[in-house]
């Protein structure tokens, strides 16, 4: 069965898109830390990031490079932080993740509630960074 991250690269579940190319995808976290907390993900679905090929784990920090750097110039933050957890979906991805102090990358602490136009303007916003 897909992963609910295969479901969305292959439109079957919509999502509010960053960027995409041949092998990597981008898309807003839905249940975000911050405005603009990003996903990346392989189009291959692998279930563990530390099971990405070498060429697909240096593939994908090169795309995410390139994600938050967008982020970092059209969201409010000090840095864009990076976090892989592997915990809450079967398939490898990268929080990126627009903060200000340490606590601002703490998975623990409330999410934001956005709205669609939120949503939307924000993944607008970021991918015209691109």
């Amino acid at each position: 069965m897909a992963s609910i991250f295969t479901r969305i690269i292959n439109g079957e579940i919509p999502c509010y898109k960053i960027a995409e190319d041949d092998h990597y995808f981008a898309f807003l976290d839905i249940n975000p830390l911050a405005k603009g907390h990003t996903l990346v993900i392989p189009k291959e679905e692998t279930d563990y990031y530390f099971n990405l090929s070498d060429e697909q784990m240096a593939g994908i920090s090169v795309f995410a490079k390139k994600v938050a750097k967008a982020i970092g110039k059209t969201m409010p933050c000090k840095r864009v932080g990076v976090a892989v957890l592997g915990l809450e979906v079967p398939h490898a991805h990268i929080h990126l993740i627009p903060i200000n102090d340490l606590g601002d990358i703490n998975f623990l602490k409330p999410k934001l509630k956005l709205t669609q136009p939120e949503f939307t303007e924000i993944a607008e916003k970021i991918s015209s960074a691109l």
